[in-house]
C-alpha cells in the first residue's frame, strides 16, 4: 500500500486544474505498473490485471466498482475471461486530475489485498 492510496480525494468541478507535466511525472512513478494513453485527446490512465479465471476477474471488478462508487468517481472497467482492463480520467475535465492517481493506487490495492 502507498500513500499515494491513502490521500483523500476532492470533488472534481468542471474548472478543476489537470495534472501538470511536472505532476503526471511525478503521480505516475507512484503506480508503476500504470500507462497513460490518450483516446480523442484525453489522457488516461490504464492497467491491465490478470488472473486465472473468470470468477476472479469478476470478484476484482465488483471490488473496484464498489471503491468507485465509495469515491463517486468511475472508471472504464472491461472484464474479460482472466483479465480485466482499468481506466482512471475525469470526465469533466477531460484529462486527468490527482484524483486518478489516487483511485489508480487504491485500484492497485484491491488487486494486491
Amino acid at each position: 500500500m502507498n500513500a499515494l492510496s491513502q490521500e483523500h480525494c476532492e470533488a472534481c468541478r468542471a474548472d478543476a486544474p489537470q495534472v501538470s507535466d511536472e505532476e503526471l511525472a511525478a503521480l505516475i512513478r507512484e503506480i508503476p505498473d500504470w500507462a497513460v494513453e490518450v483516446r480523442d485527446g484525453v489522457m488516461q490512465l490504464e492497467r491491465r490485471f490478470v488472473f486465472p479465471d473468470f470468477a476472479q476477474a469478476l470478484d476484482f471488478t465488483q471490488r473496484v466498482g464498489q471503491l468507485a462508487e465509495d469515491a463517486g468517481h468511475h472508471p472504464r472497467l472491461v472484464t474479460e475471461w482472466g483479465s480485466v482492463v482499468v481506466t482512471w480520467w475525469s470526465h469533466k475535465i477531460r484529462g486527468l486530475h490527482r484524483n486518478d492517481f489516487i483511485l489508480a493506487a487504491r485500484t492497485d490495492n484491491c488487486f494486491n489485498g
